[in-house]
């Protein structure tokens, strides 16, 4: 259960990125952002649906359908949960999905354009994230699939592997003590 804690992340998350990131911002998902979100989720899978013998038409029914199954997961088993999009200049380029339990921050989902990768916009994200769960004395935590890219950023920031759910791995991050 949420402890409240989720509505600040977005006011913290965008003043981390005014330091290099000024022309980017994160607002709350609308309705009218489905058509977009949809198709960041379609381009974040397209290499793995790659070697399918599938029509792009077909493919991408295919992924607007996980898409739903996917968004009302997260809404069903992540109550007070924040659903952001990220925005440069005022035009969605990715999103952001976070929820504050009591004992952890649970990073859903991030995910870029793929023109917006590697400019270190979910870098400086992730990286906010774990200052707020250093102030908390929590963790944070994440699914992600074995062999995305992803995976590089997070070993990097220093999470570690926890276990295999499902398809995902499991990884945490925990602040290190200081004395």
């Amino acid at each position: 259960m949420s402890d409240g804690a989720a509505q600040r992340l977005q006011v913290r998350l965008v003043a981390a990125l005014q330091d290099g990131h000024r022309d980017v911002t994160l607002r709350d998902e609308r309705d009218e952002d489905v058509p977009f979100l949809c198709g960041l989720y379609a381009e974040v899978r397209a290499q793995e649906l790659a070697p399918v013998d599938w029509s792009e038409a077909r493919k991408r029914t295919f992924t607007d359908s996980q898409f739903a199954l996917q968004s009302e997961h997260y809404r069903r088993h992540y109550p007070g949960a924040e659903f952001l999009v990220i925005e440069r200049d005022g035009v969605p380029i990715g999103r952001v999905y976070l929820c504050a339990f009591v004992d952890t921050i649970r990073l859903m989902d991030i995910a870029l354009v793929e023109a917006q990768r590697g400019q270190g916009i979910g870098t400086v994200l992730v990286r906010e994230l774990m200052q707020l769960a250093r102030e908390r004395g929590t963790t944070l935590t994440l699914h992600v699939e074995p062999h995305n890219p992803a995976q590089r950023l997070y070993a990097r920031l220093g999470f570690k592997f926890v276990e295999k759910r499902s398809v995902y791995d499991f990884l945490e991050w925990t602040p290190r003590a200081t004395s």
